[in-house]
């Protein structure tokens, strides 16, 4: 007697997340046929449509399957089935995308070179041998080629160039890599490379092939990318090196590499397990990595620091010109830009913004729709931490798992980043950068605008800082919106609370640079008791006189003398009470320092965390005039890690004391133990160690303090000075044998870059 038939069902499958772009509909159309069921799959504007139909032990083995199975770049939010009428079909179909519905699809990053692609432009039997745009469902442009979705070739900047006989094979084919990816193209149809003079003069010869050449002799060649232009030189020429730093007016910060891939990273660097994942992920970020002794790179490219920004080629176009015979095996690839302003992505911008920076352009003609400069991450405490998010994870949204309204919210003025949220998904942007300048503002207007257009959402509220000089809290109330102010570092502890999911109340440890606080004194070490509904002040660092405002930043030693200031009092002037690194400064400049401190002449207290690195470091002659952002503290945090490791007999106490109901940890004893100790012959690695230990040490003490008067044994911790590795682990390892539980951020950067993630959590539940 044979068995009874299965019974047939019918369903639809609603699969929402990144699900456009990726080669989803083709794997769905292949397990469908590998199952023997029938119906169709179509993209639409919450994401993928299944109507399906077969025995049931098919269909639950496909519901089973689709989830586990998925293809690598898919990003899965949520799968919704529902009952429904069988298709009117006998087979299965792909049908063509449904704008029906209100749009609510995310939108793919760009995705660097698949395996397989790589394979075909090194094979010279392949029709895509040496084709600098080869791209599949697996890999290629996404975000900065889409102008709305849903994301089809129309939809995006690839719409100008017709597919050939042999593409729209590819593209129409279901069982195809290449079925529906809207990239697609061969050096028949697709985009093409020219190479261009400093004028901008077309030039003879294999653009390639010269661009190699010239790296190889020392010139800076513009390269159009994936978002935006770089400057590449060989990073191995000293020359070369200074030659892009004097013209693009960066005479110190470190410099980006970019390599063939991770073997000739590790020639460079040690690299653990989990930094190599990094390196190799789809993502492809810029990794730090530690640099080892005998890497064969120019000093200039990181001087002074024991740590180099590594990223592997992501586009065929990388990967090509890496394996040119004469091409340099390290190059220095930098945003191409003047510092300060946005990165090019027009071939005629970049001929005009970068005239006088490079001497070749290797350009394209596939227009960029947004621009997306390089991500940047680090791994501390074993695991991979953004700290700037751009390529590969704009425009991945952050899933909030606790209520949250649509809301735009604006970002700071450094780093800076917008968020829209949208149907509890927030969408953090690309990294802006500073928002100092018009062109940057022109930047960060077009890309609200791209981005609100893309999402197709208008949100009916905004949030912003609360400092009302930040060109985007300008932004933000000129929009004749309900407007939300968040202060500066409760929402660098709403970021946190809304990648993690929670809702409060934290003792938040914020440590930066800079935020308005409200009182007339300028924040950056703080402890807030914090939740979604508000904060309240808890603890902070000693107030330091900001010496000379803004200025004080850019000159470290200001901050040097105004902490021996504040245990010596005039004596600080006194030759005898100084260090060589302050002896060195014109008496003249430090006795008018003095009387603006004690005169209270531009001198706003701050707490600031960034400062009191500022102040070591100058101390110790690392850094008494900075040449960039953070110079101070990452010089001081090199010596740090050079020190030997183990207790230390000579650790720093820690006081604390109490202002106007704070607890505060008192930095005043900190310059003399300090000078002391260099008067003694100590070596400088030491004295940065025990700096680290005593700012972890002191911050224990304020939150073992703030425990016993709250109950609160949750703390999150943020701000860019948490960047500082040695710092943060060192902070993490300590709250942990002392019971807390830690909160912090992965996905999105603990310095001002995740600020508007915490602007939209809190400002979508203030105005709830």
């Amino acid at each position: 007697m044979s068995p009874a038939p299965t019974q047939p069902t019918a369903c639809r499958i609603t699969v929402r997340g990144i699900v456009q772009g990726v080669g989803f509909r083709p794997f769905v159309y292949r397990l469908a046929l590998r199952l023997g069921v029938q119906g169709t799959v179509a993209n639409n504007g919450e994401g993928v449509d299944i109507h399906l139909a077969g025995p049931a032990a098919a269909v639950d083995q496909f519901v089973s399957r689709l989830s586990a199975e998925a293809p690598p770049v898919a990003r899965i939010v949520e799968v919704r089935i529902e009952p429904a009428e069988p298709p009117d079909t006998t087979d299965f179909r792909i049908l063509a995308s449904d704008r029906s519905r209100p749009p609510s699809t995310q939108i793919a990053p760009d995705i660097a070179t698949c395996a397989d692609c790589l394979a075909e432009i090194r094979d010279p039997n392949n029709r895509r041998f040496r084709y600098p745009f080869a791209n599949c469902t697996n890999c290629g442009p996404r975000f900065t080629i889409v102008e709305q979705i849903p994301y089809d070739r129309p939809n995006t900047s690839m719409r100008v160039f017709p597919l050939c006989d042999h593409c729209r094979r590819e593209y129409h084919d279901p069982l195809d890599r290449r079925f529906h990816a809207q990239p697609n193209a061969c050096p028949v149809c697709g985009p093409q490379l020219g190479w261009h003079d400093a004028a901008g003069r077309p030039l003879a010869g294999d653009p390639l092939t010269e661009a190699a050449a010239a790296l190889a002799s020392g010139a800076v060649v513009a390269i159009k990318g994936l978002g935006g232009f770089h400057l590449a030189v060989d990073a191995g020429s000293a020359a070369a090196v200074e030659r892009l730093r004097v013209r693009k007016h960066r005479p110190g910060k470190p410099l980006a590499v970019m390599v063939a891939d991770l073997a000739a990273a590790e020639r460079l660097c040690r690299v653990a397990p989990v930094e190599a994942e990094l390196l190799t992920s789809t993502e492809h970020p810029i990794v730090l990595l530690d640099r080892l002794p005998a890497a064969d790179l120019a000093p200039e490219v990181a001087p002074g620091l024991g740590i180099l920004g590594v990223m592997l080629a992501y586009t065929p176009l990388h990967h090509l010109l890496l394996a040119e015979p004469q091409a340099p095996a390290v190059l220095v690839m930098t945003s191409g830009n003047s510092s300060d302003e946005p990165i090019c992505t027009g071939n005629d911008e970049a001929l005009t913004r970068l005239r006088g920076l490079a001497d070749f352009f290797l350009l394209h003609n596939r227009e960029i729709v947004t621009r997306v400069d390089d991500s940047v991450a680090r791994v501390m405490a074993g695991r991979p931490r953004l700290l700037r998010r751009a390529r590969g994870y704009s425009p991945v949204p952050i899933l909030l798992r606790r209520p949250t309204q649509d809301i735009l919210a604006c970002g700071a003025e450094m780093k800076n980043s917008f968020c829209l949220v949208r149907r509890g998904e927030a969408y953090l942007s690309q990294h802006i950068g500073e928002l100092t300048g018009p062109e940057c503002l022109d930047f960060y207007r077009e890309s609200i605008t791209h981005l609100q257009g893309v999402l197709e959402v208008a949100p009916p509220q905004v949030a912003c800082d609360l400092h009302p000089d930040y060109l985007s809290s300008r932004h933000a109330r000129a929009l004749g919106l309900p407007c939300s102010g968040i202060q500066h570092h409760h929402a660098h502890v709403g970021a946190v609370l809304a990648e993690q999911g929670l809702d409060g109340p934290v003792l938040g440890l914020v440590l930066d640079g800079t935020g308005y606080g409200g009182d007339g004194t300028v924040w950056g070490g703080e402890v807030l008791r914090a939740d979604r509904g508000g904060s309240t002040r808890l603890g902070r660092l000693a107030l330091l006189p900001l010496a000379g405002g803004d200025r004080a930043a850019r000159e470290p030693w200001r901050m040097a003398l105004a902490l021996l200031h504040r245990s010596l009092g005039r004596a600080a002037l006194e030759p005898a009470n100084q260090p060589e690194s302050l002896r060195a400064i014109d008496p003249q400049r430090q006795a008018l320092l003095i009387e603006m401190i004690e005169r209270g002449l531009n001198c706003p207290p701050t707490s600031s965390c960034g400062r009191l690195f500022d102040a070591v470091s100058a101390l110790l002659g690392l850094c008494t005039e900075s040449r960039y952002e953070g110079e101070a503290a990452m010089l001081l945090e090199h010596q740090a890690t050079l020190a030997p490791a183990g207790d230390d007999p000579g650790r720093y106490p820690v006081r604390l004391a109490a202002a106007n109901g704070l607890v505060v940890l008192d930095s005043a004893p900190l310059g003399p133990l300090v000078l002391a100790d260099l008067q003694a012959g100590a070596p400088v690695p030491l004295l940065a160690r025990r700096f680290h230990q005593w700012l972890v040490d002191g911050c224990m003490a304020l939150l073992n303090e703030l425990r016993e008067r709250t109950a609160l044994t949750e703390v999150v911790l943020s701000g860019g000075c948490l960047q500082n590795r040695l710092l943060f682990e060192t902070l993490v390892q300590a709250l942990a044998g002392h019971g807390f539980t830690v909160h912090t951020s992965e996905l999105v950067p603990v310095n001002d870059g995740g600020i508007s993630l915490g602007q939209a959590y809190l400002g979508g539940r203030v105005c709830v």
